[in-house]
């Protein structure tokens, strides 16, 4: 939560994030991951500025066209903040209701969709929503767990069909299981004339707008030496000299359903190759007021950059 207080401590007011540049705002948002968030909470706040004069819409149909804010969001900021009759349905929404109603529907399944969005929104306290959705989301995620749920402490227990038939540990279903990716990136930093080459990542994939160095992304695991750094830059840019200042260690970092594995490569060049003149460079300094992932700000902090870059 620390970072999140800094965002909203720079930011007290929807004036001050809309009026942000936008590099600013995700230098600030480095860490909290789901960069693309923090892109749509930008065009968001502009937009409710722009349109609204500052004010947040206090209809559910508004707030979910707000980009960024789906059904979920939507549902939770309109019951939270205006009390508003809308369920919330997330993971310990389904899950609760999934066993305290013997539902083995696959809750990712649009049939099972459907029927647990018809069935919360008919349990839910209309009177009392806000109050209503934050109990039932605390009570699957500190009661109704996943794994090892409280049965036992369980005022529902009477009453839950999952646990008088012994299927607590087999609900909720789901038809599909989630593959998760491993992917390997090495990144080559080039440093030439005290200048480094970066690159904005702005393709659908993860880190959007985040910067990085250049970029060899593998699907298997590659064994980097001296000789193979030099034999693939001459292979894949052209470049015959050039000094290998360092090869890191292996980092990585989990994502929510990908496993990165990266390494970083710094390379000193005389001078600028033609392959690489098209590309951004910065001075070194200024790496540190641009916004980089997770896995890449590890590397900063090791002693092995420090004592290459500084």
């Amino acid at each position: 939560m620390g970072l999140l207080r800094k965002v909203i401590a720079k930011y007290p007011t929807v004036f001050d994030l809309a009026k942000t540049k936008d590099e600013e705002a995700f230098k600030l948002w480095e860490g909290l991951g789901y960069y693309n968030r923090c892109k749509n909470l930008l065009f968001t706040a502009r937009k409710i500025v722009q349109d609204y004069k500052g004010k947040f819409p206090e209809d559910y149909d508004t707030i979910v066209a707000l980009k960024g804010i789906g059904p979920y969001t939507a549902a939770a900021i309109a019951s939270f903040a205006f009390n508003l009759p809308y369920a919330v349905i997330d993971g310990n929404v389904f899950r609760v209701l999934s066993r305290f109603f013997g539902i083995d529907t696959a809750i990712d399944s649009n049939n099972g969709k459907k029927e647990f969005t018809e069935l919360a929104n008919k349990a839910l306290d209309k009177q009392n929503a806000g109050l209503y959705n934050q109990a039932i989301m605390d009570f699957g995620a500190t009661v109704c767990k996943p794994l090892k749920p409280l049965c036992s402490y369980c005022v529902m227990r009477q009453n839950c069909i999952a646990f008088n038939s012994g299927r607590v540990n087999a609900l909720p279903v789901k038809e599909k299981t989630i593959t998760k990716k491993h992917r390997c990136f090495y990144y080559f930093l080039f440093e030439c004339n005290d200048e480094i080459l970066i690159h904005k990542r702005t393709a659908n994939d993860i880190w959007q707008n985040l910067y990085e160095f250049y970029l060899f992304e593998s699907s298997e695991q590659q064994l980097w030496n001296n000789e193979s750094i030099e034999q693939w830059l001459k292979e894949q840019l052209n470049i015959n000299k050039a000094l290998v200042e360092h090869i890191s260690s292996v980092i990585t970092q989990q994502l929510t359903h990908q496993q990165i594995k990266g390494q970083i490569i710094k390379i000193k060049l005389n001078k600028i190759p033609a392959v690489l003149q098209k590309h951004e460079w910065i001075k070194k300094t200024k790496l540190k007021t641009l916004a980089f992932p997770k896995l890449l700000n590890e590397y900063f902090q090791a002693n092995s950059f420090q004592q290459t870059i500084f």
